[in-house]
């Protein structure tokens, strides 16, 4: 159990049969009346985002979150199908619940999978990937004044902006989280 008057950026609560993690905190000490904390909460299944406000006092029991390190194999039409590198386990997560997170990811690449309880809610892909353009346009001489980008597929299938001297055939760096263009390797 944690008191709200301990609430910290990142910790990871159960609140009205939900899972939550804490945003932003603020502790309030009006002028008149008690002091409370406002906080913004993240459900972690969802994504959504909803603020409270707590009576310092106020207890709510920690959620432990398990984030495991597991080999993305590959996927099918409905599911994508990980394994666990120490026990060779596998598990299969439907396409739907896994979202958009994996699209800079290639087969055989480490993903943390987050699970609460035992059941995963998240698959966090790398930070970082480094993935060979398959299709550009040609870049113009000239166009680079402004910082010019053009739109690349990359072998996973994903669409990235690059600027104009990226080429079919380099392999670039790709941030995961913002799906941006770092730099060529």
């Amino acid at each position: 159990m944690i008191s709200a008057g301990d609430f910290r950026n990142g910790v990871t609560i159960e609140f009205e049969g939900n899972i939550y993690q804490i945003i932003e905190f603020q502790h309030v000490k009006p002028g008149k009346g008690a002091a409370f904390v406002r906080t913004k909460l993240k459900n972690i299944i969802s994504g959504g985002v909803v603020e409270k406000t707590f009576r310092p006092t106020e207890k709510c029991p920690t959620a432990h979150i398990d984030r495991k390190d597991m080999q993305y194999l590959y996927a099918d039409d409905d599911f994508y199908h990980f394994m666990d590198v120490e026990t060779y386990d596998q598990i299969d997560l439907p396409k739907d619940e896994v979202g958009d997170s994996l699209k800079f990811v290639k087969e055989n690449e480490m993903c943390k999978v987050c699970s609460h309880k035992g059941n995963v809610f998240a698959v966090e892909p790398p930070l970082f990937v480094e993935l060979t353009v398959t299709e550009t346009e040609p870049g113009f001489k000239g166009d680079t004044a402004t910082g010019a980008t053009k739109p690349a597929t990359v072998e996973t299938g994903a669409t990235v902006y690059v600027p104009l001297f990226v080429e079919t055939d380099d392999v670039i760096k790709i941030d995961t989280r913002t799906g941006e263009y770092l730099s060529r390797v």
